[in-house]
């Protein structure tokens, strides 16, 4: 089966790249044609593992030593004219709220429409709301797409929403996380058809954490979606009654000086730390005793999902959509209402004061992670594209 994954940036290091490139070395590994597809190149090489049997293909390359000298002659001059101009235009089919509207430009839109247009076989399989709009309106060739889409519906602005329930029905089908996005794309988008696939941890070879350390820790970038603003309100509830006990927060991002005055404002300069960006999570992971989600919304929290495949319990917000979709209340972890403070604090101080509760929510954590295998995952994959295929050939 020939599968194309188109992603932005495949280079890049968020986590819908690491899931997409995750999904692909799995697909390759199962002896599936499998090609990646970046709309964008900026370094060179990619930050996560692609395996050797995974083609790598650039649309738009942004590198310094990429770009070709300017030809002479009128008819060149034209051609650069046009270039510079489309360069500096936004794109045109991609609504203005989705963040890919920000980091694509005429060209670079005109290059996916070309290369979309040009496919007639296999499936394409689009990772995000702008490259799943291109594929409904000019990926008609006779190849069948896939949109996948990793965050909630409720979080996309009034103008995507429009898109999405105009062009999403004209997808072979769009694949959700989580089954409360999945009724509501059914809700609002009448006529697409819609599938639940959670995405896949890289690895479940994890190191195994004791929960014996004094070490909370929370992941991911430093934006008010993560809530690590509440997480440090809540931790600073707990430091009187566990002063022994840390918090690390692993990322980066645009909140990171209101978040330093936070932790100084409550006096946590020996409790909690930013500990910027890292290459070795797993590693982290390892050491602390558990996890703590403080997200004011998400699409499927897959840093929780890794956390746990390291027998991390969690401490988490039951916020939309995913918490609820991956941990029961009471056995791998505590979920508490969205945005509450106090009960953030009260459920992290119940695992702090009890080593062998953390253990037990640990043991069921690694229990309930092997439904997240590459290998379980990539199955519901394959059986999806092989209906798909079916279905095109009927």
């Amino acid at each position: 089966m020939k599968i194309r994954y188109l992603l932005l940036h495949a280079y890049g290091m968020g986590g819908t790249i690491r899931t997409v490139i995750t999904q692909a070395n799995a697909m390759a590994r199962a002896g599936h044609d499998v090609e990646l597809v970046s709309v964008l190149r900026r370094k060179d090489r990619p930050h996560f593992p692609v395996d050797s049997r995974v083609r790598l293909r650039t649309l738009t390359d942004l590198r310094s030593g990429a770009r070709a000298p300017r030809p002479a002659g009128p008819l060149a001059g034209l051609r650069a004219w046009r270039t510079d101009r489309q360069n500096g235009r936004p794109p045109r089919h991609i609504p203005a709220s989705e963040p890919g509207h920000r980091a694509m430009n005429r060209r670079i839109e005109a290059a996916t429409i070309r290369w979309m247009s040009e496919l007639r076989d296999g499936i394409l399989v689009t990772t995000r709301p702008a490259l799943n709009i291109l594929a409904a309106e000019f990926a008609d060739g006779g190849v069948i797409r896939v949109g996948q889409e990793h965050v909630n519906l409720g979080t996309h602005k009034e103008d995507l929403q429009a898109a999405i329930v105009r062009w999403y029905p004209r997808l072979d089908t769009v694949a959700v996380l989580t089954s409360r996005d999945r009724e509501d794309y059914r809700r609002m988008a009448p006529g697409t058809r819609v599938v639940r696939i959670p995405n896949a941890v890289h690895s479940l070879k994890q190191k195994p954490s004791t929960c014996s350390s004094k070490i909370a820790i929370a992941a991911g970038r430093l934006r008010p979606q993560k809530g690590f603003d509440l997480l440090i309100e809540a931790f600073a509830e707990t430091v009187k009654e566990f002063p022994d006990w840390q918090l690390r927060i692993f990322g980066t991002g645009d909140k990171q000086r209101e978040l330093r005055a936070l932790i100084d404002e409550h006096h946590l300069y020996n409790h909690v730390f930013l500990m910027g960006q890292t290459a070795q999570l797993d590693e982290e992971m390892a050491k602390a005793s558990m996890y703590v989600l403080s997200s004011r919304y998400e699409g499927l929290p897959m840093v929780l999902i890794e956390a746990m495949s390291h027998g991390l319990p969690v401490v988490s917000y039951d916020c939309p959509t995913g918490p609820a979709d991956v941990i029961s209340d009471g056995k791998e972890g505590l979920l508490v209402p969205p945005g509450d403070v106090p009960e953030l604090a009260g459920a992290m101080r119940r695992l702090m004061a009890d080593e062998d509760l953390r253990a037990r929510m640990g043991d069921a954590a690694l229990g309930t992670v092997e439904r997240y295998s590459p290998e379980a995952i990539r199955e519901q994959w394959a059986d999806l594209f092989s209906d798909l295929a079916g279905e095109r050939r009927r």
